[in-house]
């Protein structure tokens, strides 16, 4: 999770990368363009985006963690049911960003305003996955993408972020 700015405090504010992906249920009900502009319309930038039918073997990779749970066949099997839209989306704390977005796992849980609170009310035909953290996040996109895949380009961050946060994230980390 990036570091937050505090109040008197010069804290490096880390820019992020991080993975979504928008599942069979949503594609069939045609919401690729809400979910994409819930994004874009909280400042964050769309680096990388394809759509694609995942093989299970690297469903099964991407999902090892839950190998040997009930659900897990189901959860693949789903997955690969049908074409899916795979993006890295970035900005400051994009990690902890994202998933406040995407909302609770469980749709009927989810928040109103959430991804998932307006459009989901399954455990899993949840209409997104997002990284749970920024190590995941990172290995979930080199398992997705391919280097030359992703792009890089001035976005808005000057009318996004305030010349402070700007300033304070760290020079590895900017874009």
């Amino acid at each position: 999770m990036g570091q937050q700015a505090k109040i008197g405090v010069k804290m490096a504010l880390t820019y992020e990368q991080t993975l979504v992906i928008i599942k069979p249920d949503a594609i069939t009900r045609g919401l690729i363009g809400e979910i994409i502009s819930t994004f874009e319309k909280k400042g964050l930038k769309i680096s990388a985006m394809k759509m694609k039918i995942i093989e299970r073997q690297i469903l099964e990779k991407h999902y090892a963690e839950h190998k040997g749970k009930p659900f897990f066949n189901s959860l693949v099997s789903f997955m690969s049911s049908g074409p899916v839209v795979l993006a890295i989306v970035e900005g400051l704390d994009a990690v902890n960003v994202v998933r406040k977005l995407v909302g609770s796992t469980n749709g009927r849980d989810a928040d109103p305003g959430t991804i998932r609170g307006k459009y989901s009310m399954s455990q899993q035909n949840n209409v997104i996955h997002a990284s749970s953290d920024s190590i995941v996040a990172k290995k979930e996109i080199e398992l997705f993408f391919e280097k030359e895949e992703i792009f890089s380009y001035d976005g808005l961050n000057s009318v996004i972020y305030s010349r402070d946060e700007l300033s304070n994230i760290s020079s590895k980390n900017k874009v």
